[in-house]
């Protein structure tokens, strides 16, 4: 997988190919699903709800530049494989998850590998106060912007990154950069597709008509 979907893609951050090697995939889809787990594509594990090809999750966690002091807040902990890569780059997880019982199943499978990530079960739009602040936000749903409490859970030149557009439309995933000043710069890193970001500060449930 590393060699042959990651590196020639231009992942190239050590830290990260030496974590996405170290965690293994197939523990974290569907039983039925793990025989294909490396490939590069997303992944069913349950609820509706798919893994991000490994590519995707390699390049979000190159362009957080987690560093070995830092807090990190993820956002859609699924099964818990990307909060599990990010685990072994910083110091610290909160993985918050809207569906309860994928929070409790990602929870066990992290325990059970060892992986330090605190699993809650909330509205990720509104991010996790409590563990704050954050020196890196990852999304792994697409939203109209950053929401605002995320911003307000965020350190100085703290990173932000998350797939912005609509559902079903054009997106792109973004690196929001805040600098020491408070001012904002953001970074294109291409066309993706991801589902929506619900909550009170995302899309909402029932999208109105038109």
């Amino acid at each position: 997988m590393v060699e042959q979907q990651l590196v020639p893609r231009g992942i190239e951050d050590q830290r990260v190919l030496d974590a996405m090697r170290r965690v293994p995939r197939h523990l974290f889809v569907e039983p039925s699903a793990a025989p294909y787990a490396y490939e590069d594509h997303p992944m069913p594990i349950g609820d509706g709800q798919t893994i991000s090809q490994p590519y995707i999750v390699a390049l979000m966690l190159q362009a957080a530049r987690i560093g070995p002091e830092d807090v990190v807040l993820d956002v859609g902990t699924g099964s818990g494989y990307a909060a599990a890569v990010a685990s072994l780059l910083g110091h610290r997880v909160v993985s918050i998850e809207r569906h309860p019982g994928l929070a409790v199943g990602a929870a066990a499978t992290l325990d059970a590998l060892g992986y330090r990530v605190e699993v809650v079960t909330g509205d990720g739009t509104l991010g996790w106060p409590s563990g704050a602040p954050y020196d890196v936000i990852l999304a792994a749903a697409t939203g109209p912007d950053v929401p605002d409490a995320w911003w307000a859970q965020l350190a100085p030149g703290g990173r932000v990154v998350m797939p912005v557009g609509r559902p079903g439309g054009a997106q792109h995933l973004a690196l929001f950069t805040r600098a020491d000043d408070g001012s904002v710069r953001e970074t294109d890193l291409g066309g993706v597709a991801f589902v929506p970001l619900l909550g009170e500060q995302g899309w909402p449930e029932r999208p109105p008509r038109g």
